[in-house]
């Protein structure tokens, strides 16, 4: 097999995008997601389009054991992942703190962190094994800086931020290199799902300006994994032309 790339929430946004991405390049993909009807048609048009190898994982970051026993077992020709991109994530409701739903708080939280650290860890395994390969946590530039109603959604993105962090200094024995990508507004499903379902409130995310685009991100997300070996990214913040940070943007109302 040629290089093997390991993509969670790789169904919509940057992560699927990211798949694409690294299979025009060649690599061998596993794919993981929750939706196994996009999933399977993901494998078939990268595996057919790129004429690579695409090995299906359909599971939810957030059940502990079915994240280790799906890594764990995977095939001994499997098992070389070269690159990990933990993307799966997601924000859910934008409310004062008060009035948050404890619901969306512990999803988020199931998912951003504690989902991220359980396929870190199956992969950083793996990996230490050979002593070699590359985890990119995909955090946000909400880990770097707090907005307005922003609270547990910014938190686990700190908590990214921290993990990576962490899992740079630990691997670094292993030379297990650690990236922490974190891009800002991104014209993906990702305000449709935190605004659960209200296309109109969703648009206006990103009224006014020329967000990031799933495909901008991936060729960062890839640019990163494509360095020389001796050379790491540690932390790298990604915004379109229009945002300076979670909270300046020069927005055009005429467009």
């Amino acid at each position: 097999m040629g290089k093997i790339v390991l993509i969670t929430g790789a169904t919509s946004g940057f992560g699927k995008a990211a798949a694409y991405k690294f299979g025009a390049q060649g690599y061998d993909l596993i794919i993981n997601g929750r939706r196994t009807e996009r999933l399977e048609q993901l494998a078939a048009e990268i595996g057919s389009k790129y004429n690579v190898a695409v090995l299906q994982l359909p599971f939810d970051v957030r059940d502990e054991k079915k994240v280790f026993a799906s890594i764990g077992n995977l095939p001994d020709n499997w098992k070389a992942i070269d690159v990990l991109v933990n993307n799966a994530g997601l924000a859910l409701g934008r409310d004062f703190f008060e009035e948050a739903s404890l619901e969306d708080w512990n999803t988020m939280i199931d998912t951003n962190v504690k989902g991220l650290l359980y396929v870190g860890k199956a992969v950083a395994q793996l990996m230490a094994r050979r002593k070699q390969g590359h985890i990119i946590n995909m955090s946000s530039i909400a880990g770097k800086e707090v907005y307005e109603k922003g609270n547990v959604y910014c938190a686990s993105k700190f908590a990214v931020d921290a993990i990576s962090q962490g899992m740079r200094i630990d691997l670094l024995r292993h030379n297990i290199k650690v990236t922490s990508i974190n891009p800002g507004a991104a014209e993906t499903e990702f305000s449709l799902v935190r605004f659960k379902g209200d296309q109109a409130t969703a648009k206006k995310t990103y009224e006014g300006m020329i967000p990031l685009s799933g495909q901008d991100v991936a060729e960062v997300i890839f640019y990163c994994a494509s360095l020389p070996p001796h050379v790491c990214i540690n932390d790298l913040t990604i915004t379109c032309l229009q945002q300076a940070n979670t909270v300046y943007f020069n927005r055009d109302t005429n467009s």
